[in-house]
Formats: C-alpha cells, structure tokens, sequence
C-alpha cells in the first residue's frame, strides 16, 4: 500500500528513516522534496564524499545500484544511494534483474539507504515493487486535481508560515495551474519580498510575481458573474491581445467549473454559508461569489452558459464551425453570456 508523500516526508523529518524506497508518479514536486529531504538528512555533510552516491539511470543498470547498496559506510552509521530517472536504469525492465532487485529489497542492509525515484507511474502490482512495503516504502505521486489546488496553496503557506488571502490563493491557482513546483517557486519568490509579518495579498501577488489585478481570469469570471458587459469585454480584449500570457483552454476550463457550481449551487436545498461550501467544495469565503451570481443567472441561463463554454471548446479545437481566432472566440463569448 502506498504511502502519501506528506506521510513519508513527515518521518524522514522526525528522524524515521527506511532502508529502501520506491518514488513514483507524473507529479514530480514530491518525488523531487523527498529525494532533496533524503540528501539533506541521511548523511552529514562533512560525510557525504564517502557515503552519498548520486546514480542516474541512463548512466548505470541494476546490478551497478546493488552494488553499492550492498557496500557498507565508511566510518559512519549509514549511506545513501539515491538513483534518479530510475525509470531508465539499465534491466529494470528484465524479469530476472527485476528478481535480483527484489532480492535485495526483501533483505537490505540497515546502515543503507536506497532510494529510487521513478519519474514516472510504475505499476505497483509487480512483484518487486511489491517488496518495497515490507522494509520500506513505496509513495505514489499524483498530478493534483485543479479543485484541490486552492486548499494545497493554502496548507503550502501555512506550513511555510505565511498567512495568504483566498483572493490571492484564487488568483496564483487560476494563472499558475496544476505544475507544484512552479507553484510553490512562485509562492517562495513572494515570500523572500515580503516585510516581517506581511501576508501574501492580491498586490503582492500582483507586484512580485506579475498577475495583473486588474487582467486575470478571476477578475474576468467575477466580471461575467456580475454582468458587467463593459468590464468582462475588456478583460476579453486585454487577453486577446496578449494570447500566450492568456491561452484559451485553462480560460474555459476556470470558466466552466464556475457556471457548473452555479448549477450545484441553484440546486442545493441548504442555503447556508456552510453548506453551500460544503456542497460545491469552496472556500467559504467564495459563497457570496455564487450567491451573487445566482441572481444574475437562473438556472435556465447557466445551463445554456454552459452550452456555450462547450461549443466554444469544440470550436476552439476545430471540430466544429469555421476558422476563427481564440481572441475572437472569447469576445464572442462573453456576448452570448453576458446577453
């Protein structure tokens, strides 16, 4: 069974290290902070010429790793070895390399630490990933879904100490995206600014990393949200004119999840704050956003808004209409919203 990389990086902080470990997954945040925790701690630096071996996987197979698995730590408790882009280590592959991989996995020496970092989704029904979970541990590391990102930039900040507003958190998640380490590099370049005791806000998100307060696509969803013809067009054709900075499929994909909790939120018997936050997993800073948009639009509008996102997706891909620009697209769009 695997573990979550926020368990595992949880032990090796407390000290609690295992002899083997198998990393794992598309999303390579977490397989990068535990290999980084791992050669902060296991060795000490004045240590780390002896007993810490950096292997890539281009550059060895897997009789070379165990050969240095098997070695012990000159003058010292333990060792690492630490193979990268294990995904392409020579016979990994192989049946017979992968036995003599579990082998050693089902047997490791104590004073070693081995491990490898799979930069890729392994199947963990084999028999020598497997083996990982007897002495060690195997952690999976998952491309986070988009309605989770406002709640892990916010638990990041916490645990990095730093208070930040939902407006910000809004406003990094819809410009930024589903990539955790640009996230958290773009979250760390604000901090290293900030005064003693100042919080992250929409002006220093603004200031230091360059989202527009202004031109940004929670500013335009609450725009359409309010019917404000004037402001959402322009919006529009600030985008328009800057379509690498604002590309067109993360636009409509903000925008439809918006009008789809539009629909859950016309449809929920519970009104309340809390349970309107529960019912369409928001901040519940974010009900009045709903609330709000819920008089401009009844529920027979957002079903055809709705209509409209995925007619401009499929047009956007070329499946259907004429040829037309994703600037114009969005300006046509915003007409039929808005009216």
């Amino acid at each position: 069974m695997a573990q979550t990389p926020e368990a595992v990086l949880k032990e090796i902080n407390g000290k609690k290290y295992k002899p083997v470990y198998f990393l794992h997954g598309d999303e390579p945040f977490y397989l990068d902070t535990i290999a980084d925790e791992l050669e902060k701690r296991i060795v000490p630096e004045s240590e780390k010429g002896f007993n810490q071996f950096i292997i890539y996987g281009k550059d060895t197979d897997v009789a070379g790793v165990l050969s240095y698995a098997r070695r012990y730590p000159f003058m010292a408790e333990r060792q690492l070895v630490l193979v990268k882009d294990a995904n392409k280590l020579g016979g990994i592959e192989q049946k017979e390399q992968q036995a003599r991989l579990e082998e050693y996995v089902l047997n490791p020496l104590s004073s070693t630490v081995l491990a490898f970092c799979f930069q890729a989704n392994a199947d963990e029904r084999k028999s020598y990933i497997k083996a990982f979970n007897t002495h060690g541990t195997v952690v999976q590391s998952k491309k986070m879904y988009d309605n989770k990102l406002p709640d892990w930039v916010a638990g990041f900040c916490q645990a990095e100490k730093v208070k930040i507003s939902p407006k910000a958190v809004q406003m990094i998640v819809n410009n930024i995206g589903n990539d955790l380490k640009r996230l958290s590099n773009e979250i760390r370049k604000i901090m290293v600014n900030l005064k003693p005791d100042q919080g992250i806000d929409a002006e220093a998100v603004e200031r230091f990393i360059g989202i527009s307060k202004e031109y940004n696509v929670f500013e335009f969803q609450k725009a359409l949200a309010a019917r404000d013809v004037l402001k959402a067009n322009s919006i529009a054709i600030h985008f328009a004119a800057n379509p690498k900075e604002n590309p067109l499929p993360p636009i409509l994909i903000i925008l439809y999840n918006f009008y789809a909790k539009l629909l859950l939120f016309h449809a929920s018997n519970d009104k309340s704050e809390k349970g309107i936050a529960v019912e369409l997993g928001i901040n519940p800073f974010f009900v009045k956003d709903y609330t709000f948009a819920a008089r401009n639009y009844p529920v027979t509008k957002v079903a055809q808004v709705i209509r409209y996102l995925r007619e401009a997706d499929s047009r956007m891909k070329g499946l259907e209409g004429g040829s037309i620009s994703d600037g114009e697209l969005l300006k046509e769009l915003v007409f039929k919203i808005t009216h």
